[in-house]
């Protein structure tokens, strides 16, 4: 399948929309509750396939509206870069909504801390604009969370869990994912997780982003 060619997906060197295959994803923020270890942005890159997701300045709503293009030329649209979008809410919610309201596919790729960063469900405001989501799991205990996801909030592996329980009760299509490759990390039990939760399975491949 060929990627579809970018236009103006900049401003002021900071990369918002990124296309690959026939999505058009989402770069909200740099931020982030987690600092894993297999992240390339931990590990001297910033970049995903030809785009350098590096950002200068907290994102707005008036800055990625002018970025979103022909809904009808994309498959979907993805909000994911190397920050947590969550964090950037407002932000999403709003290019979001804009974008449902444009007949548009709208996926959200999320760690799942979501609920334990901001002290609330935020699963209700998400369901109003969200198709699908994509949660990482990455480990089947918390032992190995830790250790490969070095989360900065306390509780985050009981809170991904327990977000990964609540989310399908909200959202219509949700994967939860984790990367085979992990040490101490059972592929097979993260796709028990998931399965038990009713969410689909992604399993990943270390070292493959984009």
């Amino acid at each position: 399948m060929s990627q579809t060619q970018p236009t103006d997906h900049t401003t002021t060197h900071n990369t918002l929309v990124y296309d690959i295959r026939h999505s058009r994803y989402i770069n909200l923020t740099s931020r982030c509750t987690l600092r894993c270890k297999f992240c390339p942005k931990h590990n001297g890159s910033k970049q995903v396939a030809q785009y350098d997701l590096t950002l200068s300045k907290t994102i707005t709503a008036d800055d990625i509206l002018p970025l979103l293009g022909q809904v009808d030329k994309f498959e979907e649209y993805v909000f994911c870069g190397y920050g947590e979008p969550t964090l950037n809410l407002d932000t999403l919610l709003t290019v979001a909504k804009e974008l449902q309201s444009r007949g548009a596919q709208v996926r959200l790729n999320t760690d799942g801390l979501g609920n334990l960063f901001h002290r609330r469900n935020i699963l209700p405001e998400l369901a109003t604009c969200i198709d699908a989501m994509s949660i990482s799991l990455n480990a089947d205990t918390e032992q190995a969370y830790i250790e490969h996801c070095q989360p900065k909030l306390t509780h985050a592996y009981s809170a991904v869990r327990e977000f990964i329980t609540l989310a399908p009760q909200y959202i219509q299509s949700v994967s939860v994912s984790a990367i085979n490759g992990l040490a101490g990390v059972d592929i097979d039990k993260c796709r028990t997780i998931a399965f038990d939760a009713n969410c689909h399975f992604t399993e990943r491949q270390l070292d493959i982003v984009g």
